[in-house]
């Protein structure tokens, strides 16, 4: 059954002034325009290949005053929503192509996808991955099924390698990118909330430079119902999708972090076909602050047991920071499309994160060097239902008077009130004390 609306035109408008040639990838002739059965056809071919992800109701919803909904993408076998579009991605090639073979040349969360799904379809598949790759990535892509290859230092290195082996051996050089195949496999999730919660006023996506998330999502969500907002979150430090926007055109020249701890949210703007499409389909773009997705990692671990990189916490970071008051008392979605957090940098957000929200302060007093100076000091953090993390004392460098010691802990506390109520209390015994800002 054929659906027409005016969404169909819409996004035949958007897409109909984008020259159809590319060199990105040999993809590029799959470019075309994204309509609503394609979308309804990948969630039919991809139905048993990805998780039907659940989207709950959350506990956050009283402390932001709205009705919101964490679709949990992160729940996918990879953990990541970009499975999607992966899958309906290979199960589009001609079968002499699965044959042959593909291979990509990066650590992303694309590559992860593209190393289980192709060896689930028993497609080979080769990763190419630079040496300065974290050890735990190449571990996790071998054990999905890929011939994994360490090869340069960069990721430029990777690619050029990547790209001559797939001229030498027929592979298909796969680099994500906004084809139709793929933007309609991620546009499933827009399909999936829509059915999932009733009644919808809003839908948050991340978005950065890899916004095919967003761009295909609001595609179909716009042809079910104009009137749902949809909404893509970015960085502040990387704003790649909003200056795209203005320039109207991708941007190349965006100076891009190669920190892990950012990923997909940092980089560089890919194609024509998702920017057309957001610019013409989704309503507000807006950025947060690194503390801001660095809260809403600590929130949803903490409300919803769900460890989630910053791309998957960069949604639920617009609705902390206050960036949308206009949604107070709706019913919003929001896309947790990504829980790939490196364990090493786990414990530095935490750490951070809990500093940031004001539950973890130090402070330096000075007292004299006698016994039972400083169990009064901790009868005081005891009373006040503290709980000491460290404690250090310096007799050596003390510039006060002599005979002294200066004492520095570092507590948790309950929140900033709690902290505010610890700081009373131990200026009223000790007017000296320093507090360490952060």
């Amino acid at each position: 059954m054929k659906i027409v609306s005016r969404n169909e035109e819409l996004l035949r408008d958007a897409l109909s002034s984008i020259p159809q040639s590319s060199s990105r990838t040999s993809l590029s002739s799959w470019n075309k325009l994204i309509r609503f059965e394609d979308i309804s056809a990948a969630a039919f071919k991809i139905q048993c290949g990805v998780q039907k992800t659940p989207c709950m109701y959350s506990r956050l919803s009283k402390q932001y005053g709205m009705d919101i909904y964490l679709k949990k993408e992160f729940l996918q076998y990879t953990g990541s929503v970009k499975e999607r579009g992966v899958l309906y991605l290979l199960t589009s090639l001609p079968q002499d192509q699965q044959r042959k073979g593909v291979i990509v040349a990066s650590d992303s969360n694309f590559s992860m996808a593209v190393a289980y799904h192709a060896s689930e379809l028993r497609v080979p598949v080769f990763v190419i991955m630079s040496t300065s790759t974290p050890p735990a990535r190449v571990k996790m892509c071998r054990e999905y099924g890929a011939m994994v290859i360490s090869y340069g230092t960069t990721a430029k290195d990777s690619q050029t390698h990547a790209r001559r082996l797939a001229q030498e051996n027929g592979y298909l050089y796969l680099e994500e990118e906004d084809s139709a195949v793929y933007l309609s496999g991620l546009g499933t999730v827009g399909l999936e909330v829509y059915e999932q919660v009733p009644k919808l006023d809003a839908v948050i996506f991340p978005a950065g430079g890899h916004c095919g998330l967003l761009a295909g999502s609001a595609a179909a969500l716009k042809h079910l119902n104009p009137h749902i907002s949809v909404i893509g979150v970015e960085s502040e430090n990387f704003p790649v999708l909003q200056q795209s926007l203005k320039a109207g055109h991708p941007i190349e020249d965006q100076a891009c972090s190669n920190h892990h701890f950012y990923g997909d949210v940092s980089g560089l703007c890919f194609g024509n076909n998702s920017l057309q499409l957001t610019g013409k389909l989704v309503d507000k773009v807006v950025a947060v602050r690194e503390e801001d997705i660095l809260i809403s990692i600590l929130r949803l671990l903490e409300y919803e047991r769900a460890t989630v990189d910053a791309e998957g916490a960069i949604g639920l970071a617009a609705v902390a920071a206050g960036k949308l008051p206009e949604l107070k008392g709706k019913r919003v979605a929001i896309v947790i499309c990504s829980g790939n957090l490196e364990l090493h940098l786990l414990q530095q957000c935490i750490t951070r994160a809990l500093t940031l929200d004001n539950r973890v302060c130090r402070f330096s007093i000075v007292l004299s060097d006698c016994p039972g100076d400083i169990s009064k000091l901790l009868e005081i953090l005891a009373r006040e239902e503290t709980r000491l993390l460290d404690i250090k004392q310096e007799r050596t460098f003390v510039t006060s008077e002599l005979f002294t010691i200066e004492v520095t802990c570092t507590v948790e506390t309950r929140d900033k009130i709690h902290t505010a109520q610890l700081r009373n209390a131990l200026l009223e015994r000790y007017p000296t004390a320093t507090w360490t800002e952060r």
